[in-house]
């Protein structure tokens, strides 16, 4: 049996100010690094040996898995970086708070920008102050938009790796996370929007021989959240 462990990073700066973050590149908070290290325990306790570690391009997901590794003792180890496990990109709501978005477009609104599968939000204008900072051409993204760049990477270079009885951990997003267990899961369209996952909390995933989910569970059981392909 090997295994698969998705960590949400921990809490950033704009996690804690309820700021719509995607691409935007910010820091962990003083609780983010903390709940970093909570997971670098957490797994540490596994006894596990691993043979690929991977996240994204966006430093909050970076210095997560750093964290992570050093409670490992694997600090000086390769991992792979990449922007195809980026967050979702939120468009012109980037550097927004949501409190603020929700009094001028109300709650309805911008619960179709945030949860809706196939709806983006409104792309990212050429005067945004954040547009020159994202290194990207992507305006905006809908979950499906996230899920369509996650899912042929996994497919990719990380299946591949399950395969062959590979234990693998991948540090990343919200919504990359999200787009993930959508495939693993098999998650309607309907039902993966309703998915919320947990900062800094692992969800260990074991395949059995055929590569088959056999066990799945969230290391924290106190801050774990409902897995909705629990049935």
């Amino acid at each position: 049996m090997n295994n698969l462990i998705l960590v949400r990073h921990g809490q950033s700066l704009w996690n804690k100010e309820k700021r719509f973050t995607g691409w935007a590149d910010v820091e962990l908070t003083d609780q983010g690094k903390l709940e970093a290290e909570s997971a670098g325990k957490l797994i540490k306790n596994l006894n596990i040996e691993f043979h690929g570690y991977f996240t994204s391009q966006l430093k909050r997901a970076i210095k997560s898995l750093e964290i992570i590794l050093k409670i490992l003792g694997k600090e000086n180890i390769e991992f792979v970086k990449t922007n195809a496990l980026n967050e979702r990109h939120y468009g012109n709501l980037t550097s927004l708070n949501r409190d603020e978005i929700i009094k001028k477009y109300g709650i309805e609104q911008v619960n179709i920008w945030r949860r809706s599968f196939e709806i983006a939000p409104p792309p990212i204008e050429p005067n945004h102050p954040y547009k020159k900072k994202i290194n990207t051409n992507i305006l905006c993204e809908s979950l499906k938009d996230t899920f369509d760049r996650v899912i042929p990477y996994y497919n990719e270079k990380i299946e591949p790796l399950i395969n062959s009885k590979k234990n693998i951990l991948i540090v990343f997003h919200g919504n990359s996370c999200r787009s993930l267990l959508k495939k693993v899961f098999n998650i309607s369209n309907k039902k993966i929007v309703e998915l919320e996952i947990p900062t800094g909390n692992p969800l260990l995933i074991k395949f059995g021989k055929d590569s088959s989910v056999e066990e799945y569970k969230y290391l924290d059981k106190k801050r774990a959240k409902k897995l909705l392909f629990d049935g």
